[in-house]
């Protein structure tokens, strides 16, 4: 399925209230992104690398700055937003990741649930510019072809949206990022150790 992508506009109060604010129609909730957010610190320390500069591109009401900040106390938070309504309400930088023009590198990069509103020529733009501001670990998530026939509760997903399949993703981040499993991905050329069965198969 391939839907028509929604234009910067309609992420607008109207669009937040049904698919964050409301309980009965959120796709998620704080618990979960708090569980989230923890994890991807986590997963950080684990591999050892230092966190002093996150950007959050995609950073939608912010339910990922609390337990970063929680969990990194020492890493500054950027969150970047292609929505003017948020951005107004929470301070975001004004931008998707396809037109992010600063020269800034981050040690973590989040790019979650963003790349499926996206047509093909920004989504090159956004995977290109993954690559230039992510200098160590990157969370990617995205809604795949796969993911909207099986395993999304589709009466509470957004159908405006372009739909790829994840062997699509893969391949594309695979030529600057190595791939670690469940989301995270490696700068290739990061100066940290990864041990053979931590990546994913064939991530090298």
């Amino acid at each position: 399925m391939t839907s028509k992508v929604p234009s910067k506009e309609q992420f607008d109060s109207a669009y937040y209230q049904r698919f964050y604010f409301n309980p009965r129609t959120a796709v998620t909730n704080r618990a979960e992104m708090n569980a989230r957010g923890r994890l991807i610190a986590a997963f950080a320390a684990h591999i050892g690398l230092p966190v002093r500069r996150i950007l959050d591109a995609g950073c939608g009401v912010g339910l990922l700055r609390a337990p970063l900040r929680r969990a990194l106390p020492r890493a500054s938070y950027t969150g970047l937003e292609v929505s003017g309504y948020l951005c107004q309400r929470y301070g975001w930088i004004h931008s998707g990741i396809q037109d992010f023009k600063r020269r800034e590198q981050f040690d973590l990069v989040i790019c979650y649930d963003v790349l499926q509103y996206l047509d093909a020529a920004e989504t090159q733009r956004a995977l290109r510019n993954l690559a230039r501001v992510c200098r160590g670990l990157l969370y990617f998530g995205v809604l795949t072809r796969e993911d909207w026939e099986e395993n999304c509760d589709q009466s509470r997903t957004d159908p405006a949206v372009s739909l790829r399949g994840g062997a699509w993703y893969r391949r594309e981040l695979g030529r600057k990022f190595m791939h670690l499993g469940a989301g995270f991905w490696l700068r290739r050329g990061c100066p940290v150790t990864v041990w053979e069965m931590d990546t994913a198969a064939g991530a090298k």
